[in-house]
C-alpha cells in the first residue's frame, strides 16, 4: 500500500469518528460552564451544537487545509464553468429528492424524517442561530466529511459516488428510533442529493461546488422555514 493512500485512509477514519462523536465536543462548555443540560433552553442546546461543529471544522481543516486551498486556487479558475456543472447536478438531486419525498410523505404516509422533524423544531426556537448552523458550519463540514474525505480513498468513480450518497443519507437516518423499516426510505431524498453533490465534485475535481450548493440549499430552506413560522 502506498504511503499517501495509507494516510489517506488515517485521515478518512479520523474525521469519520470525530464526526460521528462530534456531540462529545459540547461536555467542554458543559463542564466548564456548569450547564444543566436537561433544564437547558433550546437556544443553549443550539449553541452547544455550533460549538461541537466548530471544533469538527476545526479537525477537518487541520486534516485537509492544505488540499483544500489547492482546490480552491484552481475551482476560481473556471468560476463561471464550475458553477454552471454544480447548479446542473444540483438541481437533478433536487428533483429527485422532492419527488421521492412525495411518494414517501404523501402516497406512504409517513410524514417529515425524524432528522428533518428536529432540525424544523430548533429553527422555530432559535432561527438565526440555525441559520449559521446549517447554512454554513453543517455544510462545510459534511462536505469535507462525505466527498472530501471519501473521494481521497475511493478512486472508482462510481464506487466514490454510490458510497458517498448512500452513507450521506444513512447519517442522516439513523440515531432515530424508527417506527416502521419504511422510515429507511428516507435514505432515497438524503442519498439523491448526496449522491449529485458527489458528481458534481468528481467532475469539477474539488470539493467547493459541492459546499456552495449544500449552503445554497440549506439556507434557503432555512430562511424558508424562518418565514413559514413567522406567519
Amino acid at each position: 500500500m502506498k504511503k499517501k493512500t495509507l494516510i489517506n485512509i488515517i485521515k478518512l477514519a479520523v474525521i469519520f469518528v470525530v464526526f460521528l462523536f462530534s456531540s462529545l465536543f459540547k461536555l467542554i462548555p458543559v463542564y466548564l460552564f456548569n450547564i444543566n443540560t436537561k433544564k437547558a433552553s433550546t437556544t443553549t442546546l443550539t449553541l452547544l451544537t455550533i460549538f461541537s461543529d466548530i471544533c469538527v471544522l476545526i479537525i477537518a481543516l487541520l486534516l485537509y487545509g492544505k488540499e483544500l486551498k489547492a482546490e480552491w486556487k484552481a475551482f476560481k479558475k473556471k468560476p463561471g464553468e464550475n458553477f454552471d456543472i454544480a447548479i446542473k447536478y444540483y438541481f437533478i438531486g433536487l428533483g429527485i429528492m422532492i419527488g421521492s419525498n412525495i411518494i414517501i410523505n404523501y402516497f406512504l404516509k409517513l410524514g417529515n424524517s425524524q432528522n428533518e422533524t428536529l432540525i424544523q423544531g430548533m429553527i422555530k426556537t432559535s432561527p438565526w442561530l440555525m441559520l449559521l448552523f446549517a447554512g454554513l458550519f453543517a455544510p462545510i463540514i459534511e462536505e469535507i466529511v462525505f466527498r472530501k474525505s471519501l473521494k481521497n480513498v475511493f478512486k472508482n468513480k462510481y464506487l466514490f459516488i454510490f458510497i458517498s450518497g448512500f452513507v450521506f443519507g444513512l447519517l442522516h437516518i439513523i440515531g432515530y428510533d424508527l417506527k416502521t423499516p419504511l422510515e429507511l426510505l428516507y435514505i432515497i431524498p438524503y442519498g439523491a442529493l448526496g449522491l449529485m453533490f458527489a458528481l458534481m465534485d468528481y467532475k469539477i475535481n474539488s470539493t467547493y461546488p459541492s459546499i456552495f450548493m449544500h449552503m445554497f440549499h440549506n439556507t434557503v430552506l432555512t430562511l424558508l422555514a424562518i418565514f413559514l413560522n413567522m406567519y
